[in-house]
């Protein structure tokens, strides 16, 4: 095809004339020169270093010996017509971009961001009251398989589910290391977070510098918290736990001990009793009046709510100290022939103490200024075993609650630490479905304190002492129930591994290993007999079963902690120096900026 040519001027409109599809033009005369004037047009796609968003390369020239086709001799010009660049948001050709809803979620989120930028108060002592929830061993593989196992619960796919503190609008990352261990336990990760300070392995509120079960090296090494720094600037304070109200991670808010462990005087060595040394139950009786000694010119009126687990710290080993609910012959562990109980409501006449559900529900919180609740034994149950408790005991939720509507009775504001004890446990026996289900607990109960109070005035913050070696494995389409066994996208049937055999999406590094116990409960029961090696058979085993167990890697009485980084989540006054990746330690200090409780506490002292 030709097209005769009176000036190269014209090559652009011709070429638009031509519609720009690639084709070439019409037949035109021969030349006045007795040649044709020959045009190619090609298509040139998108990325050509002359044309970024594709368009027509025009070739044109003489047909010099008379061919009929224009040689790449015969060129003597090349133009390109392109198709224009995108130059706003908006038109036909974004419909597939703009109009799809993970877009309009996008733009929605950061919308939001935006309001909360404008809207950010960057003062510090801005916050009345702050809440420390502490997810034990609540890694982010945890959260992501909670989030997945909370929606599928609704009947959603599970993957777009939101945890309470998912929807928190400012997060960041806590290292987690103690100062002498790459992978951490609570007692120093929570002395951090409570104190500022990082310390060692198994030693609670005390400094790096002591020595793991030296009494002797405490004193002078004592470290001050965000709960102690609350009770004497005049703040009202709580503790909540479902594990052992003396264990590690509750018992950082308020105890200095070397040795973590030590939870009653049954628990410590001769020679620490003898070196003044005081059990970690014994020191939250005498909270109040430690807190005074120390503190020359403090006055302070104590705890003002207790929840938790533990009751066998606080009584004589002896069966008629036994409670209703004991599971064992003798409940009490103390060998000093003292009922801390019996000494609580002594120096708190006024004050509630509760041991069962109905107890729990019988308290008012707008007439009862004091409570203190030890509803188990030992740890409170999990959440899934929680109906299988013989005298009943509160959730996480309604305890966290109940702690809000009797702690905010105080005008100058709280400091409550609220921890999901037993996710850890979970993990440790090698249950996912145990952990993950005190992980939505602990969702609700977050969500709790959100609706009830004021954002304006309460700063939030959500995060774990550490992680587990918990992983999340395979290519599971989507939906694919989170405790189930891998089944790839597109398929219907579980992808089998080089083994010939299925395998779960969820699964452990090291612990006991699998289990199929039915519909147990219990996570714990998974403690009995030996650890499973090796790769099991999975095809006939119900693996979603409240007593499946996970396969593990390596043999051990239990599972492990992990050291890597963990989620930090907060709202409220302060939130927004929670950012980026931080020292596990750096918690104390945001508390601190947003409740001004250093100045507070000195204030009150002077």
């Amino acid at each position: 095809m030709t097209l005769k040519l009176t000036s190269l001027a014209s090559l652009a409109a011709l070429a638009a004339l031509a519609g720009c599809d690639g084709s070439d033009g019409t037949n035109g005369d021969n030349g006045t020169q007795g040649s044709n004037s020959l045009i190619n047009q090609t298509l040139v796609s998108v990325g050509h270093e002359q044309c970024l968003n594709g368009g027509v390369q025009i070739d044109s020239g003489l047909d010099s010996d008379s061919s009929g086709v224009l040689d790449a001799g015969e060129i003597e010009t090349t133009e390109y017509v392109c198709k224009p660049t995108v130059t706003q948001m908006q038109g036909s050709s974004l419909t597939a971009t703009t109009n799809n809803l993970w877009y309009e979620q996008g733009k929605s989120i950061l919308s939001q961001a935006q309001l909360n930028a404008k809207s950010l108060v960057n003062a510090r002592g801005k916050a009345k009251n702050v809440i420390l929830f502490v997810g034990d061993g609540m890694g982010l593989s945890t959260v992501t398989a909670a989030r997945i196992l909370a929606g599928q619960q609704l009947g959603k796919l599970g993957e777009e589910h939101e945890l309470s503190f998912d929807k928190f609008p400012y997060s960041g990352f806590a290292k987690t290391y103690n100062v002498d261990a790459q992978t951490p336990d609570s007692a120093g990760t929570m002395t951090a977070m409570m104190s500022g300070v990082k310390t060692d392995a198994g030693v609670i509120g005390v400094s790096e510098a002591i020595s793991r079960g030296e009494c002797s090296t405490a004193s002078g090494n004592e470290l001050v918290t965000a709960l102690e720094l609350a009770e004497i600037a005049g703040k009202s304070t709580g503790i909540i736990s479902t594990a052992r109200i003396t264990h590690a991670t509750p018992a950082a808010t308020y105890a200095k001990s070397a040795e973590r462990n030590w939870e009653d005087i049954s628990d410590m060595p001769a020679e620490a009793i003898t070196a003044g040394c005081v059990d970690i139950a014994s020191q939250l009786i005498s909270f109040e009046s430690d807190i005074e000694s120390r503190f020359s010119g403090t006055d302070v009126d104590g705890l003002d709510v207790v929840l938790g687990g533990g009751r066998r710290h606080f009584l004589p080993k002896d069966a008629a100290y036994n409670t209703a609910d004991a599971t064992s012959t003798v409940e009490g562990d103390r060998t000093d022939g003292r009922d801390l109980t019996a000494e609580w409501q002594a120096q708190y006449p006024t004050g509630s103490f509760v041991i069962d559900q109905a107890g729990f529900d019988a308290v008012d919180t707008n007439a009862t200024q004091r409570l203190f609740g030890l509803f188990n034994e030992s740890h409170m149950q999990y959440e899934a075993d929680r109906k299988n408790d013989i005298s009943g005991e509160p959730s996480l939720r309604e305890m966290t609650s109940k702690a809000i509507d009797i702690l905010d009775n105080n005008k100058e504001g709280f400091f409550l630490m609220v921890e999901a004890g037993r996710i850890d446990h979970g993990h440790h026996a090698g249950s996912a479905h145990g952990a993950l289900t005190d992980t939505i607990a602990f969702a609700d109960a977050v969500q709790t304190a959100v609706d009830n109070t004021d954002p304006e005035e309460t700063l939030i913050i959500v995060t774990a002492d550490h992680s587990h070696v918990f992983t999340m494995a395979g290519y599971p389409k989507r939906g694919n129930p989170i405790l189930g066994k891998v089944v790839n996208v597109g398929k219907t049937e579980p992808s089998l591994a080089k083994d010939g055999m299925p395998y779960t999406t969820l699964g452990y590094t090291n612990g006991k290993g699998f289990r199929d116990l039915g519909s147990e409960t219990d996570a714990d029961e998974g403690y009995n007999g030996d650890a499973i090696t090796g790769r099991q058979d999975l095809t006939l085993v119900d693996t979603s079963s409240t007593g499946f167990h996970q396969e593990s890697l390596v043999p051990r009485g239990s599972e492990t902690h992990a050291g890597e980084d963990v989620g930090i989540y907060a709202m409220g006054p302060g939130a927004h120096l929670v950012t980026g990746t931080n020292e596990q330690s750096i918690i104390f200090h945001v508390m601190d900026y947003a409740a001004d409780l250093v100045k507070q506490a000195e204030k009150a002292m002077n």
